[in-house]
């Protein structure tokens, strides 16, 4: 059993996934914390010489916390809050997730932070050397060799359920998931751990998922390190029922545990003691710290103590269990087979014939309205056998991730319709369970199998309406045939079978299940390619799609959307107002505090003078300007809120207008953008997500 090497106790309650390590004067490592009081404890210049004394530094409700090098320092401790100041830099978009490292080819190191959609790098002295957009808030940041190329990428975790790959400011992969991703580590090579808010924990190599757990706690913090010392990373996740786990990259298997008596804050790792060798540090929320050292070879990767020989123990047991039954169950069906011939009245309880075959089918329902239209999964079998029930496994689509349909008794029958309604534009795999027997079997025959869903199955195709189509556009070219542009539609659309597209020119009209709203598709025989929809973010997903599909490295195109870049103009009207507000809000807050003082010194100096009337009156109406104060404060944070909402908003517009565009033109968009909104360029701005390009 893998045994604490040192235990320390901290006097202070450290805040959840704010807990760092760094060696901040070259030498002695040191930890950082983030406290439940909003203080951050760590390091002055110099490291205190108890390791479990640590100084204070003050910091306004600390929301991140990181650790690294960062010229021209050894290492630099980082802390990131919702709308203050890191270093001395001004984060208009907040800081919720920090990260410190080197970036593809930006020379300096940078510490990249996360906010309102946006994600931005500074050099040690501040200067902005690294800036675009993201889908959602920013929840976790990582850095990872992610495409094998010898150079970082930065991996992204947000609100809106994806993990995003930044090669620099270009996307180069994406991820969706199934809840807020709050923790993303690196381990070696091209893999990575990730933690979502549901208490899922999981490794990816690449874009391809090596395992997952799921818990009933959720991880509060994840480390890559060697527990068991066979030279691979294991990934460590410390639990809010403070349980610290560490398992396998290949398999998710557990092969350490330990408990807390409260949850974890953080998991480290760092030559902590200084003796040369590098221990693994757990933190939890009470401050209690402990630290392991790998297990040596001759443990030969079993760090569990002997409970874990009663718990193999107890699962051969239930194995067994499992396969005498059975067993049993098929010596059953034997003797039943052997006494009468294969008909329901005999009363036979599981044999089905052994043709006996599963059919899936998929297609769209338009419905009465928008709230019946849905996709729709038809399974069937190919005789008269029945289906029992149905469980369905598929990421994103059903609460909890899983779906059961079980018919009732008197509506059984050979064929089962099951309606999905996929809330995103993803393709997603559907794993179906299906039992099959006869009304009076008491077993059935398990029927396994996948498929998978178009990435636009909640569009119906119908027939063209003039009237109806949309003013929204865009417009671009790709050298493509018709025939592989068909080949499109039919993996990403649910077409129906009897449906005929002949060569270019065509188009063709489909109707969302979501809304009702119309999305055409015209093709030329040229290879010019127009999408008219009213939903910018149906137009990126169809672009990103085609460009998948096609293979395609850069694509520039021409965008119009009247209604959504009105809205945009309106907000960024708002936006200008919330600052105005918040610029005056903040003056007045100043004078007022001065106020204060002043009137605080004289009703002192009446007190003093034994002039008690004059006291009560600097009494009463500092009491009366406080309250104008507390008023005042809550109207500035109700401007602050608003003000962050739109500033999404902004940041959500480029990042759309990114995604009608590919490569290059995509970076050149974001970047002008950017450009055109720090110069208060309204103007341009539009013309930008338009054409794609800033006028010369």
């Amino acid at each position: 059993m893998l045994l604490p090497v040192f235990t320390l106790k901290l006097r202070h309650k450290i805040s959840p996934r704010m807990v760092a390590i760094g060696r901040y004067d070259g030498t002695h490592p040191c930890l950082a914390a983030a406290t439940q009081a909003g203080k951050v404890t760590g390091p002055t210049r110099t490291p205190p010489a108890s390791r479990s004394r640590l100084s204070r530094c003050p910091a306004p409700s600390p929301h991140c916390l990181a650790t690294g090098r960062c010229r021209p320092w050894p290492e630099a401790c980082l802390y990131g809050v919702s709308e203050e100041q890191l270093q001395s830099s001004d984060v208009a978009d907040g800081a919720n997730a920090i990260v410190l490292g080197t970036l593809g080819d930006i020379t300096p190191p940078l510490a990249i932070i996360g906010g309102n959609c946006a994600l931005q790098g500074f050099d040690h002295e501040g200067n902005d050397l690294f800036w675009t957009v993201t889908g959602d808030n920013v929840h976790s940041l990582a850095l990872c060799d992610f495409d094998g190329d010898g150079k970082t990428e930065l991996l992204v975790g947000s609100e809106d359920f994806d993990i995003r790959v930044f090669k620099e400011d270009e996307i180069v992969a994406e991820m969706t998931e199934t809840e807020i991703i709050t923790s993303l580590c690196p381990m070696y090579g091209s893999r990575f751990g990730y933690a979502l808010s549901n208490g899922t924990v999981g490794v990816y190599d690449k874009t391809a998922r090596y395992w997952r757990i799921k818990s009933k706690n959720h991880a509060m913090s994840i480390h890559a390190f060697d527990i068991n010392s066979d030279g691979v990373c294991e990934l460590i996740t410390g639990w809010s029922n403070g349980k610290v786990d560490a398992r396998s990259d290949r398999t998710g298997e557990v092969i350490f545990k330990d408990n807390f008596s409260s949850a974890i804050a953080g998991v480290v790792e760092g030559d902590y003691r200084m003796d040369g060798h590098v221990q693994l540090i757990c933190c939890s929320v009470d401050g209690e710290i402990r630290g392991y050292l790998p297990g040596t070879a001759e443990m030969k990767g079993n760090l569990l103590d002997t409970s874990v020989e009663q718990d193999l123990i107890r699962e051969l047991s239930q194995k067994k269990q499992t396969l005498l039954l059975e067993l049993r169950n098929y010596e059953e069906n034997t003797k039943a087979e052997l006494s009468s011939p294969l008909n329901e009245a005999d009363g036979q309880k599981g044999i089905i014939p052994a043709n006996t075959k599963l059919h899936t089918a998929l297609s769209v329902s338009l419905g009465s309205d928008v709230q019946d239209a849905h996709a729709e999964l038809r399974i069937s079998t190919s005789n008269d056998t029945i289906i029992r029930a149905v469980l369905i496994f598929a990421e994103g689509i059903f609460v909890g991730e899983s779906h059961v349909v079980h018919p009732s008794v008197h509506n059984l029958s050979s064929s089962i319709r099951v309606p999905v309604t996929p809330p995103k534009d993803v393709p997603v795999d559907l794993h179906l369970k299906t039992f099959v027997g006869y009304r009076s079997s008491t077993q059935f025959h398990v029927f396994e199998l996948t498929r998978q869903l178009p990435r636009f199955t909640m569009y119906a195709l119908t027939s063209p309406d003039a009237t109806s189509e949309p003013a929204s556009y865009v417009n671009f070219i790709i050298a493509e045939r018709a025939q592989r542009m068909v080949m499109w539609l039919n993996q990403n659309f649910l077409l129906p079978e009897d449906t005929n597209i002949q060569n270019a020119p065509f188009q063709v009209c489909f109707t969302s299940l979501r809304n009702g709203g119309q999305l055409y598709i015209k093709i030329k025989s040229s290879g010019e390619i127009t999408v008219n929809t009213d939903d910018i973010d149906l137009a990126g997903d169809i672009i990103q799609s085609m460009a998948s599909f096609f293979a395609i490295e850069d694509l520039q195109v021409e965008a119009d959307f009247p209604v959504y870049f009105e809205e945009l103009r309106k907000v960024l009207v708002k936006v200008d107002e919330y600052h105005s507000v918040h610029q005056k809000l903040s003056a007045d807050m100043a004078d007022n505090s001065n106020l204060i003082r002043s009137l605080l010194v004289r009703a002192e100096d009446a007190r003093l003078m034994r002039d008690m009337k004059t006291m009560k009156n600097r009494y009463m109406e500092l009491y009366d300007l406080n309250k104008d104060l507390l008023n005042g404060y809550k109207i500035r944070c109700n401007n602050h809120t608003e003000l962050l909402g739109n500033l999404k908003a902004v940041n959500q517009a480029i990042q759309r207008a990114g995604r009608l565009r590919v490569g290059k033109p995509k970076n050149q968009v974001i970047n002008a953008c950017r450009d055109a909104i720090r110069s208060n360029n309204i103007n341009t701005l539009f013309r930008i997500m338009r054409v794609g390009t800033a006028p010369s």
